[in-house]
């Protein structure tokens, strides 16, 4: 068959929904400062869709920064990869700021979280190798493990007693193989709204010989003192291998780190595919990464106040019985079991009725089946925020869920 018509018949499990889903919760036109608020087709709605935790995305501190910093370089400078031409004193500066805050040896900076994942994976793994990761790990890891030419294992979602048959299961094929085992998982998980079991798989290096990689996109600058993510936050800097985060959320940016061992880092530097064969990041966003470490580390009243929306939030939400006892982070989600159909007639109805606006989730981001109605506190949210969303949805969510 011709590869056109094929995808004319077959247009992917989200693309299907096109008719129905665009312009609504797939690629809708928000418009406003990133803010708790938000307007949507011309309503004005509390916005539950955004990862600006610590809401310094637009504001006046960061709208200076970035404001001087494209002035002063605009977005072309430097030319070509680091390899190359692009390499500068503020890149390697933002690496040994941002390593000794997350207590690593050696950061690199890359230049996206999702290829900068693929890219890891795929350099450090040989076809004599194993990995085994999370059920729920996100899909830039998903899509770095396919590149894996050797045997990929995955254990349930934190379940070690899983992880630890999976790692007995690798061992025996690795002294075939003369390889090594890598396992993955995240610090917290951006569908499930819980932490990764990081202490107890570190426990697990006692009887089984692995590396450990924790994406940590999610933790930094919420979890930890200072913000200074999951691994800090559980004094595990000396037992996890290697740490991944993005500046997307938290940092409100661009840009990712692979931090650990100083000779590990450096393989990296060399040998990541991603980085070698694309043009580094532009000096503005390089010079705004290192002002926004400083934000961050400063943003203690930031936190405070994203952790107080997030248990008025999630409290209320568990009275409802709407909420799992295993979220343990900001991020909230709300698991349905109801028809397609039903989801955009309820998101409808929460938006232009009662003007609250949050992110859905359907395969193939979960499972099967599964829809997530994901909310994500900021500290820009409000108790009134709060309080109205939850009253919207004890009238809407009763014609929905049985």
């Amino acid at each position: 068959m011709d590869i056109f018509e094929r995808i004319k018949q077959n247009n992917g499990p989200i693309g299907d929904l096109q008719k129905w889903i665009e312009g609504n919760f797939a690629f809708p036109k928000l418009k406003g400062s990133i803010s708790n608020h938000i307007t949507f087709n011309n309503k004005k709605t509390i916005c539950w869709s955004y990862n600006n935790y610590l809401g310094i995305a637009n504001s006046t501190e960061i709208n200076e920064i970035d404001s001087f910093a494209q002035s002063e370089w605009s977005m072309t400078y430097p030319m070509g990869s680091r390899m190359m031409t692009g390499d500068t004193y503020l890149h390697d500066e933002f690496e040994i700021n941002i390593a000794s805050f997350i207590n690593m040896e050696k950061a690199l900076l890359l230049n996206f979280g999702y290829q900068g994942m693929i890219s890891v994976i795929d350099s450090l793994l040989s076809v004599n190798d194993v990995v085994i990761s999370d059920s729920q790990c996100h899909a830039c890891i998903i899509d770095g493990i396919r590149l894996h030419k050797g045997v990929k294992l995955i254990y349930n979602h934190n379940d070690l007693e899983h992880l630890e048959k999976q790692l007995k299961k690798a061992e025996e094929l690795t002294k075939n193989t003369n390889g090594g085992i890598l396992v993955v998982t995240e610090g917290v998980f951006s569908m499930s709204g819980e932490q990764g079991k990081l202490k107890e798989i570190c426990d697990l290096k006692s009887n089984y010989n692995f590396r450990f990689l924790v994406d940590d996109a999610h933790g930094f600058g919420v979890m930890g003192m200072k913000g200074n993510g999951t691994v800090c936050a559980y004094n595990l800097e000396n037992q996890v291998d290697l740490y991944f985060t993005t500046f997307t959320k938290s940092m409100a940016s661009f840009g990712a780190i692979i931090a650990g061992n100083k000779e590990i880092i450096n393989y990296f530097k060399y040998n990541l595919r991603s980085q070698i064969f694309s043009k580094s990041l532009p000096m503005p966003v390089v010079k705004g990464l290192n002002e926004r470490l400083k934000i961050i580390k400063n943003a203690d009243s930031n936190r405070k106040i994203l952790f107080e929306i997030t248990s008025l939030l999630q409290e209320g939400l568990r009275k409802r019985n709407l909420l799992s006892d295993k979220v343990n982070t900001p991020i909230t989600p709300i698991y349905f079991n109801i028809k397609i159909v039903d989801v955009f007639d309820l998101q409808k109805e929460l938006v232009y009725q009662h003007g609250v606006f949050c992110s859905i989730v359907i395969y193939p981001v979960v499972p099967k089946g599964v829809v997530i109605f994901r909310l994500t506190p900021t500290s820009l949210h409000t108790k009134e925020d709060v309080e109205h969303t939850l009253k919207s949805f004890d009238v809407v969510f009763k014609k929905y869920i049985k």
